[in-house]
C-alpha cells in the first residue's frame, strides 16, 4: 500500500499565531509553508504578557520555547492609583507554581526569535500579501497581490486583525471601537520604583498606564487615553500630548514616558471585532487575531492564539476527513475564546470608565474582593490543563 501523503497546509501571516501553527503543525506531521504581506519580519508592539496556558498548551507537544533563559517571569501584579497608591496585588506566582508553568514579560522580539527557531526548516515567503482564495474538494488556493498563488490542503487565515483570509470568508466589517487609544514602548530605563520582575498598572479617570521590568536594562509602558474613535484610529499627536495626559501621575510613571525617544512609541486604537460563530468553511479556517481579536485589558492575545495553533494541530494530526477536522476544531475553541473576547471588552470598559460610580465600585471590588474570588478568575484563564478536558470531547 502506497503511504499517504503528509497533509500540506498553507499558513497566512507570520506573527505570534502563524509561526506557533507552523510549530505545532510540523510537530504532528504536517507540511507547513507559512507566507506573510511584511517584506521583513519586525516585532510589532514592544512587549507582551504570556501567560501559563500558553505554556501548558505547548507543552502537550512536547514544545519548549525556552523562555526562562530570555524573559522575566511574572510573580505579582500590582494595581496602583495613579499617584501610586497600591489598590491590591495580584499573586501569580503560588497560581502559576501550582498549574506547573510560569508567566512571563518579554519583549516581542524575544518570542519571534524562539518562534522563528522552532520553525527554522518551515518555508517562509516574505512580500506575500494574500488577496483571497479559492477552495474545492480536491484543495485550496491562496492568492497573492503579486499575481502568484499557493496550493495546498488547508488554508490556516492567521493574518491578524485586518486578515484578507476572514475578508474573503464573510466579507468587509465594522470594527467595534470603545474611543480610546493605546500607546506603547520599550526604553531603557533604570528605576528605583521598577524593580526585577515588578509589573503594575496604574488606574485614572478614562485613561490607565501598565508598567513592566521586562529584563536586560528595558521597560514595556503602554498607556490609554480616551478620545474619539476617528481620532484614535489617527492619532497624530506628540509626546508632549502624552507627558501632559500624564501629569501628576506616580513619578516612574513620568519616568517612563520622558525616558523614550518620540520616534519610539508606538500607537494604535482599541479595538475588536464582532465575535464570529463561523471560523471557517471546506478547507480553510482561521486562528488568533484573524478569527477572534480581543481587547488587550487581559493580556491574553498572544496565549488564546497559541492555544489555537496547538488544537488545530491536534484535530489534523492523522486527520482523513480535514475539513471535519477543521470543523472540529473550531468547535472546541469557540467557547472559550467567545468566553474570553467578552471578558477583555467588559474588563476594558470597566478600566477606561469615567463614571464616577463605576469608578468606585472598581475600586471598592478591587480592594475588598476576596482573594479566592481573584484568584478563581486568574486560574480559569490560566489552566490549560481544565481548558483541554473540556476541549477534548467536542
Amino acid at each position: 500500500m502506497t503511504p499517504r501523503p503528509p497533509v500540506r497546509a498553507l499558513v497566512v501571516g507570520a506573527g505570534i499565531g502563524g509561526l506557533t501553527a507552523a510549530a505545532t503543525l510540523r510537530g504532528v506531521g504536517v507540511d507547513v509553508e507559512v507566507y506573510e504581506r511584511a517584506r521583513e519580519l519586525k516585532p510589532v508592539g514592544g512587549a507582551l504578557s504570556l501567560m501559563s496556558n500558553a505554556v501548558l498548551a505547548l507543552r502537550t507537544l512536547g514544545i519548549d520555547l525556552r523562555l526562562e533563559e530570555t524573559a522575566e517571569i511574572l510573580e505579582r501584579l500590582h494595581f496602583r492609583t495613579k499617584r501610586g497608591r497600591l489598590i491590591r496585588t495580584l499573586e501569580f506566582k503560588e497560581i502559576c507554581d501550582r498549574l506547573g508553568a510560569p508567566s512571563f514579560g518579554l519583549h516581542r522580539a524575544e518570542l519571534q526569535r524562539a518562534l522563528l527557531e522552532a520553525v527554522k526548516d518551515v518555508p517562509l515567503t516574505l512580500g506575500a500579501q494574500a488577496t483571497g482564495f479559492e477552495a474545492d474538494d480536491d484543495g485550496v488556493r491562496v492568492f497573492f497581490a503579486d499575481g502568484t498563488e499557493a496550493r495546498g490542503d488547508v488554508l490556516i487565515g492567521a493574518d491578524g486583525f485586518d486578515s484578507a483570509i476572514r475578508r474573503t470568508l464573510v466579507g468587509p466589517e465594522t470594527p467595534y471601537e470603545p474611543g480610546y487609544i493605546c500607546w506603547v514602548a520599550t526604553p531603557h530605563l533604570s528605576h528605583p520604583a521598577i524593580p526585577k520582575q515588578y509589573g503594575a498598572h496604574y488606574w485614572g479617570r478614562g485613561r490607565r498606564f501598565g508598567i513592566a521590568n521586562i529584563g536586560k536594562g528595558q521597560v514595556y509602558w503602554w498607556g490609554t487615553k480616551n478620545m474619539p474613535a476617528a481620532r484614535a484610529r489617527d492619532w497624530q499627536g506628540t509626546r508632549d500630548e502624552i507627558e501632559r495626559t500624564y501629569a501628576g501621575w506616580a513619578p516612574e510613571v513620568v519616568a517612563c514616558v520622558r525616558a523614550t525617544p518620540e520616534d519610539q512609541i508606538t500607537a494604535f486604537p482599541a479595538r475588536d471585532r464582532p465575535f464570529l460563530e463561523r471560523w471557517g468553511e471546506g478547507r480553510v479556517t482561521l486562528l488568533g487575531d484573524a478569527a477572534h481579536p480581543m481587547m488587550t485589558s487581559l493580556g491574553q492575545g498572544a496565549a488564546i492564539a497559541m492555544e489555537d495553533a496547538v488544537v488545530l494541530a491536534r484535530h489534523l494530526e492523522g486527520a482523513t476527513d480535514l475539513p471535519g477536522a477543521l470543523r472540529a476544531y473550531e468547535r472546541a475553541r469557540l467557547p472559550r475564546t467567545r468566553k474570553t473576547v467578552a471578558a477583555a471588552r467588559s474588563l476594558s470598559a470597566l478600566e477606561q470608565t469615567e463614571s464616577w460610580p463605576r469608578l468606585l465600585g472598581r475600586r471598592l471590588f478591587f480592594t475588598f474582593a476576596p482573594r479566592s474570588v481573584l484568584d478563581k478568575q486568574n486560574i480559569e484563564l490560566l489552566d490549560y490543563h481544565a481548558v483541554l478536558a473540556t476541549e477534548v470531547n467536542r
